[in-house]
């Protein structure tokens, strides 16, 4: 049995908002991202997003951004997608991040809605305009007003699919309704950027996920996905159910995805390092309940 999802989205369909590793002085650990990168291209990611929010990219300068494409790609070379975020809240220096990652070698572009200053919606699609007009790499938009302040509204998006480069959507508006139409009117992929939602958005019509617990079992969430393209809904169904706790611990429970994501990967002797200021390492209990969940989910 094939599914409505068969056709290839642009990006794949599993793909990892990686961490950023560093080394224990804090700089950036590019042999750790690579063996990172290639360890979760073997486990099933098909793509990587590189220095969006779940890599600290709030703290990463500009040329560790460029640094990073240039290293993960030659570890991976063509056996997966890299997308680049490169959102900030500035139009122009957004331009000139994604004309630096599409130099470095980089797929496609991940633009987060511009944050903080709360522009009206018509200046929130100008400046995704400008950006997509200035770049040659399509563009993914990061819808996620929890966190910008600003929601990218559907009649929005509907608009902005109009352009040839905005080819997608990272969604984690819990607008699962908006969700639908914009699916309904427009070609964008829709990935699921919150984890609880990899299966219920891809079923009815998403593209796949762009998942920060996908850094530490990337293997278990690509599962659900076969498994429902396989057409096998109620064994996908409950993995993606056995899934829940270590999503909640990692996603829902207080701290940032990063945090979780380092910390998990630390405790398995996986490249991750520190994280950097202002954020803070998760504490031993947080840590023993995230390995918890992890050995339950990966040998249970």
């Amino acid at each position: 049995m094939t599914t409505a999802n068969a056709s290839a989205p642009p990006f794949g369909r599993a793909l990892c908002a990686m961490i950023t590793p560093f080394t224990e002085a804090g700089s950036l650990d590019l042999d750790g991202a690579q063996r990172l990168a290639d360890r979760l291209v073997a486990e099933g990611c098909d793509g990587l997003v590189l220095s969006g929010t779940t890599g600290e990219s709030p703290t990463t300068s500009d040329a560790e951004k460029a640094e990073l494409i240039r290293a993960v790609r030659e570890a991976v070379g063509d056996r997966t997608t890299i997308v680049a975020g490169v959102g900030t809240f500035d139009t122009r220096h957004t331009v000139e991040l994604a004309l630096t990652a599409e130099k470095a070698g980089a797929d496609g572009l991940l633009v987060v809605a511009p944050y903080y200053s709360k522009p009206p919606q018509d200046a929130v699609e100008a400046h995704f305009r400008e950006i997509a007009d200035a770049a040659g790499l399509p563009l993914a938009l990061y819808d996620i007003p929890g966190r910008t302040g600003t929601r990218i509204e559907p009649e929005t998006l509907i608009r902005l699919a109009e352009h040839p480069r905005i080819v997608a959507v990272k969604d984690c508006s819990y607008d699962f309704l908006g969700a639908q139409k914009v699916l309904a009117r427009t070609e964008l992929a829709y990935y699921a950027g919150c984890d609880e939602h990899n299966l219920a958005l891809y079923a009815v019509g998403g593209a796949g996920y762009i998942s920060t617990v996908a850094n530490v079992v990337p293997a278990q969430l690509r599962a659900v996905l076969d498994t429902f393209e396989a057409g096998d809904t109620p064994v996908s169904a409950r993995l993606q159910q056995r899934a829940t706790p270590l999503i909640e611990l990692m996603m829902a429970a207080g701290l940032p995805g990063a945090v979780t994501a380092k910390a998990l990967l630390n405790a398995l002797g996986l490249p991750a390092g520190p994280v950097r200021a202002p954020l803070r390492p998760a504490g031993r209990e947080a840590v023993d309940g995230l390995l918890a969940a992890y050995e339950e989910l990966t040998t249970g």
